[in-house]
């Protein structure tokens, strides 16, 4: 944890997941109706810098600084996860705000997935990556994704992302979650309200070192060393040979 210790989260209120917040999209119907307490889930701490001169780079470059810590814990018969969204479309494009994740602790597993058409009823396509301590994970544009704890370690992992939107969790809140549930004995369990979801693929990390995303390096450095490298973020139109490369 000394590599986040220059943020001081231990003076910061994060916001806080409950479950009641969860319910729509939790798998264990049967354990939602067995709790009485208003479970604490995980913890995001938004919007953060090292210092006044890192936040002014930050807000210059329309970016925004995340760090997310996930307790193990049991959704009675699922592993806990975050909530999952889509991403809105960058204006005047085709292609939707993007994100890059690193696991600073732990391992996770993040679970992507792209809808056909604009109701976000089908799904075309589902990749899995599991990125332990050290590893880098892009969003690509158009993906909903769910992050997922499924040991018994706590799991902390950063973000970087665009400040220009909100994110969307109507979509997946109506389908009572992602496409699938990762439960006991790590079986994925498919959602019935989606239409003939796809196998989800298996894939690598994407330590992508022109980007900035070195493995075991911070990715927060990139703030004051080369803020375009991650300019996808933002204008994701402008780097198809990299959703080409994330694709295959």
């Amino acid at each position: 944890m000394d590599i986040i210790s220059g943020f001081n989260l231990s003076k910061l209120t994060p916001s806080i997941r409950h479950v009641s917040e969860m319910k729509e999209v939790v798998f264990d119907k049967n354990w939602l109706k067995s709790q009485k307490n208003d479970q604490e889930l995980y913890y995001m701490y938004r919007d953060l810098s090292r210092s006044p001169a890192d936040l002014k780079k930050i807000r210059k470059h329309n970016l925004r600084f995340d760090i997310t810590v996930i307790p193990p814990f049991m959704l009675g018969q699922e592993f806990i996860k975050t909530a999952g969204h889509y991403h809105p479309m960058v204006p005047k494009t085709t292609l939707s705000y993007t994100e890059i994740y690193e696991v600073l602790e732990g391992t996770a597993i993040y679970l992507m997935q792209k809808p056909v058409g604009e109701n976000f009823d089908e799904v075309h396509d589902m990749k899995i990556v599991e990125a332990k301590a050290g590893n880098n994970v892009i969003i690509p544009p158009n993906y909903a994704h769910v992050t997922i704890n499924a040991t018994d370690e706590k799991l902390v992992m950063a973000n970087w992302v665009s400040s220009k939107f909100n994110s969307n969790y109507t979509p997946i809140k109506r389908h009572r979650g992602e496409a699938f549930f990762l439960t006991k004995g790590k079986k994925w369990v498919p959602n019935p309200t989606y239409k003939d979801s796809p196998t989800p693929r298996i894939r690598k990390p994407t330590n992508f070192s022109k980007f900035g995303l070195k493995k075991d390096k911070f990715m927060y450095d990139i703030i004051n060393e080369d803020p375009e490298l991650i300019d996808f973020l933002n204008k994701p139109q402008d780097f198809p040979q990299l959703w080409k490369k994330i694709s295959k």
